[in-house]
């Protein structure tokens, strides 16, 4: 082991030594990593093993906090390093990926300053691997409660951060879609998808969120964004019968009128109307009951 990073595993082994002198140690192991990095190249594999070390101690409780300031610091210089001494891409990948998954308190590793280190291949070797293990995750389900385990959590914040890096709507579907236990999270795919322009996959999450949540919840908020999509589209017909069919679902006053405002722009509103009442029949509320009278009032009298 290179001289700092056994500075620093013996500065963590001195247990008979208060804290804040072995602090001070490591904080000076740091700052003569950080001179070695300004030298340029030679400092990469010291880099890997002194976070290495502070990430192995930073699983204790007590000095976790102090250590993962620590961490966040080697690891900038640990990329500035690499930059200076080119690593394998594969190999920084998998090293990468090890450190966000083999620990109980991993580091959190942003991938931008890696990103041309790693390279195309070396980025694409991690997002494969991130990929296949994230996937053997189960799903959480409607209505049930998620275990969010440590190797979860981890691949978790490791995905959110390649789909952010990358900016990849599928990687961004595939996170949010792993816990699907209200119609709120089958809102959240669907709009991603919307705002990403892919409105016919944006109204198959809204479907699935519909039954899944069975009319009602977060089903006024899926339905918008079904909406939303299909006038994006042009779909006005989809659009009047998401409508007609939440009204269906839960007949009331507020289902009623967005249902004759998407009818009277773009369908044949009297017979919308007709066909709906007709369908829903003695199951009308009271308040409802009255705005249709209303409304029949003055329908008549025009």
């Amino acid at each position: 082991m290179d001289h700092l990073p056994g500075r620093a595993a013996a500065a963590l082994s001195r247990v008979d030594v208060p804290w804040p002198v072995r602090w001070d140690e490591l904080a000076s192991v740091v700052e003569d990593l950080s001179a070695l990095v300004r030298r340029g190249p030679g400092a990469r594999v010291v880099a890997q093993e002194l976070a290495g070390v502070l990430v192995a101690a930073a699983q204790d409780r007590e000095h976790r906090v102090a250590l993962s300031g620590l961490v966040d610091r080697v690891l900038d210089l640990h990329a500035v390093a690499c930059l200076a001494e080119p690593p394998d891409g594969r190999g920084l990948a998998s090293w990468l990926l090890w450190l966000q998954t083999g620990f109980a308190e991993p580091p959190e590793v942003r991938l931008a300053p890696y990103a041309s280190s790693l390279g195309e291949d070396g980025l694409a070797c991690y997002r494969a691997e991130a990929v296949v293990r994230f996937e053997r995750l189960p799903v959480i389900g409607f209505g049930e409660t998620g275990r969010y385990d440590r190797e979860r959590w981890a691949l978790l914040r490791l995905m959110e951060e390649l789909a952010e890096h990358s900016g990849d709507v599928d990687l961004v579907v595939s996170v949010l879609s792993k816990d699907l236990s209200s119609g709120w999270h089958y809102s959240r795919v669907a709009t991603v998808l919307r705002d990403a322009g892919r409105s016919e996959e944006a109204l198959e999450w809204v479907e699935r969120g519909l039954v899944a949540t069975g009319g009602r919840g977060a089903a006024v908020r899926l339905v918008d964004l079904g909406v939303d999509a299909c006038v994006r589209e042009g779909w006005v017909e989809r659009a009047v019968e998401l409508r007609r069919r939440a009204f269906l679902a839960c007949p009331g006053v507020e289902t009623y009128r967005r249902l004759r405002g998407a009818a009277s722009a773009w369908g044949d509103w009297p017979a919308v109307r007709a066909d709906v009442l007709d369908r829903v029949g003695d199951g009308m509320d009271e308040a409802l009951l009255q705005v249709v009278e209303v409304e029949s009032d003055g329908d008549s009298r025009a």
